[in-house]
């Protein structure tokens, strides 16, 4: 039995990602994904991936999976791979496609299609086979990231060092400070000019922002803007005027969620003694109409000539 075992463990830490159908198509083979910048992958959280062919007659597809710590990583990693001539899909919230190809995000997983882009119905049947997928909610971030003039496609997310030294080395990671929590998005926008590369890096709290700040400050060339917790950076850039207009679109705006109990009308007292009236009226009716509907049954019986012994419900002959 702990030979079986032994032999049982190791298979089940290698079992497939993907399954061993999509649609009509088979799966012919597996194999592990070839990583470049394997230190980007590491930030992002990758914990597995799997690349596998499927066949269909003369027709085939290469199917890649990649397992992310959460969906922060599966973020990251989908702006990273996404092809630059891509366009949205509306198969998922992120996704996109292109001519021959999709790639979408599912949790914690990245999934792309190369060679044939399956229809909903075989989407889903894929990811129910997923296993531990993870649902946490997304970043905030992107959502204070400016849009006008956004050269589409060019967005990075920075999770640490190695992100922004592949994305972004004009700024030292002691700048900004990934040890205090912080994470960052980058975009590349358009310029009268020339294209400009900003950056926005998210702090816990807006102190924090303030004390980066004054750092990204000292980046020869740099111009930088705070907003509430957020630190926007256009490093050196060819059209300052362009790269005013850029960090002006960056603004933060809090959201306050107040967990406080909403009273409806069964909290009313008011309510509450009203409806105990409308009940006993209701009450006082039903006795008035079932005491008459018992009345004249009776009398209807003692005209029929049977007596008053044919009305009487119990006789006890105690004579």
């Amino acid at each position: 039995m702990k030979l079986f075992l032994a032999l049982l463990l190791p298979a089940l830490s290698q079992a497939a990602i993907w399954p061993e159908a999509i649609g009509s198509y088979r799966r012919s083979a597996t194999a592990p994904v070839s990583l470049a910048d394997r230190p980007v992958w590491e930030e992002y959280g990758l914990k597995d991936s799997e690349s596998a062919t499927y066949e269909n007659g003369a027709s085939r597809f290469t199917a890649t999976a990649w397992v992310l710590g959460d969906t922060t990583g599966s973020l990251a990693a989908f702006d990273w791979q996404r092809p630059a001539a891509a366009t949205p899909s509306k198969v998922a919230s992120q996704a996109v496609e292109t001519a021959d190809g999709l790639l979408l995000v599912h949790g914690n997983y990245l999934l792309s299609f190369s060679g044939y882009k399956p229809a909903p119905a075989e989407l889903s049947a894929v990811m129910v086979t997923l296993r531990n997928v993870d649902s946490t909610q997304l970043p905030s971030l992107p959502g204070f990231f400016p849009s006008k003039d956004l050269v589409a496609n060019s967005e990075r997310y920075i999770l640490g060092p190695a992100s922004l030294q592949k994305f972004l080395p004009a700024i030292p990671p002691s700048v900004a400070a990934f040890h205090l929590g912080a994470e960052g998005q980058l975009g590349v926008f358009r310029s009268a000019k020339g294209e400009l590369s900003l950056a926005v890096f998210n702090y816990p709290t807006p102190q924090i922002a303030m004390q980066r700040e004054l750092e990204f400050g000292k980046i020869s060339g740099a111009m930088v803007k705070r907003s509430g917790p957020l630190v926007a950076v256009v490093a050196s850039p060819t059209d300052p005027d362009g790269a005013e207009r850029v960090l002006a679109q960056v603004r933060y705006q809090a959201s306050v969620t107040r967990d406080e109990y909403v009273p409806t009308r069964r909290d009313n007292i008011g309510v509450l003694v009203i409806s105990a009236f409308k009940l006993i009226g209701i009450l006082l009716v039903f006795s008035l109409v079932s005491g008459l509907g018992v009345g004249a049954l009776r009398a209807f019986r003692r005209r029929g000539g049977r007596g008053e012994e044919a009305d009487a419900l119990t006789t006890l002959h105690l004579n």
